[in-house]
């Protein structure tokens, strides 16, 4: 990941104006620490700091046509660039190796048009000196992350994060995914379309075959690197998949023969967490050589203001996911790695999360995964990318992939519903599509294995720990004026309240606080699926352990529990049992150490 930066039509195009401009760009310098650039014409300014994966020997930017009269910086990669570049032949000279110059020929060549032809994540800054004119573009989901902003002189600002343009406008918010920014129409317009994106239901039938094929395509197009990469291995569904595809595509790859195709693992947790035994399991069956990295409660508790200051949100569950994976990143870009490969996106998609058992029809099942995936670029893919991002560490999401999003959106969902009838769990399409007797992706009990909700699989007493600490830095009576001191998004208990405190401080803008979601949640749902269970909206605490749901409930809450999702649960928000008939099955909701499904953190790398 780079990070870019980009003041056009400033009004001062002084020294002193690009000096502000180089200060603000070093802010994203943990992002790109290989290299910086800077381009100037008049008042418009586009900057960048680099970190090589792909041609690290060329590809220093800003990029430049020809005649030097189109200027580009770009965070991206786009794994269709030598498909792109063979199309320009005797068209374009193109003189780096960058996979990001490929945005140069296409504006040339088709205008503004040209964004859906990139398959890949991307955030870039275009300026074209022949008319004066400018364009941003965001990738389809907001993978990659982009800020734009408003100065005082009518100057338009963009920036890869928040902190390098906050100061100096005067409104600024997220870049939206899936839109570009022109100057010459004077707004946004849209260029992702998908059928999903309308929320209208899907009829298309599920194809195991299909949904593989796409996923092992997406795998293998992000393992186009010329550094030594990694895959995210937790032990759970979506990066054991990760990585059993890296595993066996990896011989065909042009990084095999830079890097050969052993795999090295890499998981973190508290001792004795769940992730910690569950990804030393798919490492000995993958044949990895597996390194286990260990964290303590106050090292996280330590660590808190830095990842807040990195993802910039106070949003609990991100920060809660955002800090194990902000200790690892550290470890992991020491060992000389700067990508791996990462399974978020698949919950989302897929109806992964518990609650999804509790989704009354198909309709409303597939009106959730739409909205979870409208939201990933403030929430699942923010966390990712920023903190690692924090120690110019790159991730890739293959399960975020176009091709992959049009197959897994495209089905009818009743397919990927919670059936115990017709044994069907969370995310049994996917399972099912890698369940191959002949040439085993996984073993089935990994295969078919329900996942800890992420906070919980780096260790239990994570959250306890972060709870109990908070309750000691947040008093009673300042909970009791929370809503005058922060009457927008009003923090509903004492680890939220100490979150904000420190977003606030490094952060006191409006408009960033209006950045962060907000909400009731319960185990990862989006406000409007709170509506599903009614007792669902006592609880003030978003984290997926308050889910005991069917046969993986352990620990200090309710038992097992089994449902089609077509009924009310009982809910309990203490530490004791809660049973409720829900067509035959029992469904518990409590306070408790249940299992649930989340975003994985760990790591094998490919050295």
């Amino acid at each position: 990941m780079c990070g870019i930066f980009a003041v056009l039509g400033c009004a001062d195009c002084s020294q002193a104006q690009r000096a502000r401009v180089l200060a603000c760009s070093r802010r994203l310098r943990h992002r790109g620490p290989d290299w910086s650039g800077v381009y100037q014409h008049e008042g418009n300014f586009l900057a960048q700091q680099r970190l090589a994966v792909v041609s690290p020997l060329s590809g220093d930017q800003p990029l430049f046509n020809e005649d030097r009269t189109v200027v580009v910086v770009a965070n991206g990669e786009i794994y269709n660039h030598k498909k792109i570049r063979k199309q320009f032949t005797g068209k374009h000279t193109f003189t780096t190796g960058s996979d990001c110059e490929v945005i140069i020929p296409l504006y040339e060549e088709y205008g503004e048009n040209f964004v859906d032809m990139l398959d890949g994540v991307f955030a870039f800054v275009l300026y074209d000196t022949r008319n004066k004119t400018y364009m941003a573009a965001r990738d389809a989901i907001g993978v990659n992350p982009l800020y734009i902003g408003w100065g005082g002189d009518g100057s338009v600002w963009f920036a890869s994060e928040m902190k390098a343009l906050s100061e100096d406008c005067v409104r600024f918010e997220h870049f939206p995914p899936g839109h570009l920014y022109s100057s010459a129409a004077a707004g946004f317009r849209r260029w992702y379309n998908p059928a999903w994106f309308l929320e209208q239901v899907p009829a298309a039938p599920y194809d195991p075959l299909v949904l593989r094929a796409a996923f092992e395509k997406a795998v293998v197009k992000r393992l186009m690197t010329d550094v030594p990469f990694g895959v995210l291995l937790s032990g759970g569904l979506d990066s054991s998949l990760v990585a059993s595809v890296t595993k066996r595509h990896l011989v065909e790859t042009e990084a095999a023969k830079k890097f050969g195709t052993e795999l090295h693992s890499f998981v973190v947790g508290l001792e004795g967490s769940p992730d910690l035994k569950a990804a030393r399991e798919v490492a000995d069956y993958l044949g990895t050589v597996h390194h286990e990295f260990h964290f303590t409660v106050q090292d996280g508790i330590d660590a808190i203001e830095e990842v807040i200051y990195h993802d910039e949100t106070y949003d609990v569950t991100t920060i809660r996911a955002s800090t194990p994976m902000f200790l690892m990143a550290r470890k992991i870009k020491s060992l000389g790695v700067k990508m791996v490969l990462s399974g978020e996106g698949s919950d989302e998609l897929l109806g992964g999360y518990l609650y999804f058992h509790f989704a009354p029809n198909k309709e409303e099942f597939h009106k959730e995964t739409c909205r979870k995936v409208k939201a990933l670029h403030q929430y699942d893919c923010l966390r990712a990318n920023k903190a690692t991002s924090a120690w110019g560490l790159e991730v890739r999401v293959p399960f975020l992939d176009k091709e992959f999003i049009d197959v897994a959106m495209g089905m009818d969902p009743e397919w990927k519903m919670y059936d115990k009838s017709l044994g069907r769990i969370e995310k049994w399409v996917m399972r099912k599509a890698f369940d191959d007797e002949e040439r085993p992706y996984l073993p089935k009990h990994i295969l078919y294995r329900q996942k800890e909700q992420f906070s919980d699989g780096v260790g239990y007493s994570w959250i306890d720990g972060l709870k109990a600490f908070t309750e000691q830095q947040v008093t009673d009576e300042m909970m009791n004026n929370a809503a005058k001191l922060y009457p927008y998004n009003t923090p509903v208990n004492k680890e939220a309240y100490y979150y904000r405190m420190i977003f606030e401080r490094i952060f006191p803008q409006d408009s960033a606080r209006e950045t962060v979601p907000w909400g009731p949640s319960i185990a990862c749902s989006t406000p409007a699926a709170i509506e599903w269970v009614e007792q669902w909206k006592a609880s003030n605490d978003p984290s997926g352990r308050f889910i005991s749901s069917h046969d993986a409930a352990t620990g200090h809450g309710a038992g097992g529990a089994h449902a089609n999702g077509n009924g009310v649960a009982a809910v309990a928000n203490g530490h004791g049992p809660a049973n409720g008939a829900v067509n035959g099955g029992e469904v518990a909701v409590a306070n408790g150490h249940g299992a649930a499904n989340g975003n994985e953190v760990a790591v094998a790398i490919a050295v």
